[in-house]
C-alpha cells in the first residue's frame, strides 16, 4: 500500500521568543515491511536542518532559530510503501519462556529489559504479568495474553492522560490512549524478561489524526514482534513505523527549548491518504 502523510505541528507565543533549539523525530525508517519513498521537512522560521541517526538508529532532525519570533511551524511531508508483513499464528509456541532469559544474549537488548522513565517493574506489576499468564509455557502466548488483559482491562479514553503519564499512573486508573497501552505492556513484558520496545507511528487509515504507539517484543528464533495493545492485534501494512526506544522519552516527534514566554498555543493536524 501507498501512503500519503502530512504531520504538521504549529506553535504560537503569546511574545517573541528566541534562541529555539528543537530536535524532530519524523523520518521513518526503511526496512523490510515499508520503504520511503518521499520525506521533505519544513521549518518556519527558516532554519538550517542537520540530522543523525541515534543509539536506537532512529533519524533526528535537529535546527536551531536564535532571532526573536511568534510561531513556529513544522511540518513533515511522506510517502511510504508498506508491505504486508508474516502473521505469527495464535497457536504457536515458538519459544519457551522458561528460556527467556536466554533473549538477553542478543545484540543490545539490556535497555529493553530495564525500567526506563515511564515504565517500572515493580513488584505490583509482576504479580500482575505473573497472574495474567499462569499455565502458560511459551513466551509468544504470554505474550498474547498480556496483549489481551490489556485491552480488555483498560478503557481508551482520549484525553485521560498526556505525555508524561506513567505506566503506575495508568493502571491505577486503568484508562488511557494508546502511549498508555504501550507502556503497561512494556512493563508486564519486562518484568517477565521479554524484551520489549516502544514504537512510534502512524496507523495508516484516512481517519487517522495523530501518531500511534505500539510495541515489539523480542521472540528468540523469530527476532521483534509487533503487538497493538491498542487493538489487540498484530501490525500489518497499515501501521507506519517511525522511531523505536525504551518508552515514549526516546521517541517524541517534536521537543526543544527555548527562551521567553511559556504562554504558548500548539496545535498538532496529521493528514494521511491512501494513493491507491
Amino acid at each position: 500500500m501507498k501512503w500519503e502523510i502530512i504531520h504538521r505541528t504549529s506553535y504560537t507565543y503569546a511574545s517573541p521568543v528566541r534562541d529555539s533549539f528543537n530536535e524532530v523525530r519524523l523520518q521513518p525508517f526503511s526496512n523490510e515491511t515499508q520503504t520511503v519513498d518521499y520525506f521533505l521537512l519544513k521549518v518556519l522560521p527558516a532554519a538550517r536542518l542537520r540530522h543523525h541517526h541515534d543509539f536506537y538508529s532512529n533519524v533526528i532532525h535537529h535546527f536551531e532559530i536564535t532571532e526573536p519570533h511568534s510561531t513556529l511551524l513544522v511540518e513533515s511531508n511522506l510517502r511510504v510503501t508498506t508491505r504486508p508483513r508474516p502473521q505469527l499464528a495464535v497457536t504457536e509456541t515458538p519459544w519457551p519462556l522458561a528460556r527467556i532469559g536466554e533473549a538477553a544474549r542478543e545484540t543490545r537488548v539490556f535497555d529493553f529489559l530495564q525500567e526506563s522513565r515511564f515504565v517500572e517493574l515493580s513488584p505490583e506489576v509482576w504479580r500482575l504479568a505473573l497472574d495474567t499468564t499462569a499455565g502458560m509455557t511459551d513466551t509468544w502466548q504470554a505474550a498474547l495474553a498480556l496483549m489481551n488483559f490489556i485491552h480488555g482491562q483498560l478503557k481508551y479514553e482520549s484525553y485521560s492522560t498526556n505525555v508524561h503519564t506513567h505506566a503506575r499512573e495508568v493502571l491505577k486508573d486503568r484508562r488511557g490512549v494508546c502511549q498508555d497501552f504501550a507502556h503497561v505492556m512494556i512493563s508486564l513484558c519486562r518484568t517477565l524478561k521479554i524484551p520489549t520496545l516502544y514504537v512510534s507511528g502512524y496507523l495508516a487509515t484516512e481517519a487517522a489524526s495523530a501518531t500511534h504507539a505500539w510495541v515489539e517484543v523480542l521472540i528468540p528464533g523469530l527476532g521483534w514482534i509487533p503487538l497493538d495493545p491498542t487493538h489487540n492485534r498484530q501490525t500489518d501494512e497499515t501501521y507506519v513505523k517511525i522511531a523505536v526506544g525504551r518508552d515514549y522519552a526516546d521517541v517524541p516527534p517534536l521537543t526543544g527549548n527555548y527562551k521567553g514566554t511559556t504562554d504558548r498555543q500548539m496545535q498538532v493536524q496529521v493528514g494521511i491518504k491512501s494513493l491507491f
